[in-house]
């Protein structure tokens, strides 16, 4: 079996070992399905009310696409910004650093009184949560753009502007693809810590109710809907950067 083939199996591999592992716990220690259920009684929940999971699933997947949305273009937007600038850079990095630190659970209140219970919270909460890695990638595949290179350029006839949007955007496509990775696994997280708060749909709800009413399963089955949803984000925008920035892996391909 070759390196690619076994990279593909390797991680299913793993979470058989980690399912039957956690069922033979369960099984011999007799743990309530009340405080930690089996994988068995979650696929059962999970089957079970498949209606009712797709139906918040849904929502919390378009939900978080919209705001992941938003994030993508005021990321690459700012990130231009700050990214073809030293001046902007010095101003407005130190400053969205400081606001990434920031909890954003803290918001939802806030974008509650503003905006009330519902879609616009959610959206605005898996902006927030996502933009910065977006941003940051853009202005520093910008940012670090070799000066030798520029200046090889410059004697060409380049304009600043020729030099940002033929070279440095085109050499920042590694780094935009790998932020997307990470902010769209974020925007799930923001998504469902606003809709546990300020919502009576998506994911976020289910938790909140399965957790109220000792459904436990049905709780972890949100659980795993979220995080299966994020995976398959996660695996398309590798497979999108694997076809459109070939030259950025040549070790991988020459495999």
């Amino acid at each position: 079996m070759n390196s690619k083939k076994l990279q593909f199996w390797a991680p299913w591999v793993l979470l058989a070992i980690i399912l039957a592992l956690w069922q033979l716990i369960c099984t011999v220690f007799k743990v309530s399905e009340f405080i930690f259920p089996s994988p068995l009684r979650i696929a059962t929940q999970t089957w079970e009310f498949k209606e009712v999971i797709l139906g918040h699933a849904w929502r919390t997947y378009w939900v978080t696409m919209v705001g992941f949305g938003i994030a993508i273009v005021v990321g690459v937007l700012l990130g231009f910004v700050v990214g073809s600038s030293r001046m902007a850079y010095a101003a407005v990095y130190p400053l969205m650093t400081a606001f990434n630190a920031l909890p954003k659970a803290a918001f939802v209140p806030i974008l509650v009184v503003w905006f009330g219970i519902g879609i616009g919270p959610a959206i605005l909460t898996a902006f927030l949560i996502c933009f910065f890695p977006i941003m940051v990638n853009i202005a520093t595949g910008l940012a670090t753009l070799e000066p030798e290179l520029e200046d090889v350029l410059r004697v060409l006839g380049a304009k600043r502007w020729d030099v940002l949007v033929k070279v440095g955007l085109p050499r920042s496509m590694p780094y935009f693809y790998g932020s997307l990775k990470v902010a769209i696994t974020l925007a799930f997280v923001g998504t469902t810590v606003s809709e546990m708060t300020a919502a009576n749909e998506g994911i976020g709800y289910l938790l909140i109710s399965a957790g109220s009413s000792m459904q436990m399963g049905l709780a972890f089955s949100g659980l795993v809907v979220v995080g299966a949803m994020a995976m398959v984000m996660y695996e398309l925008f590798s497979y999108i950067e694997k076809h459109t920035t070939q030259w950025a892996h040549r070790s991988s391909n020459n495999e």
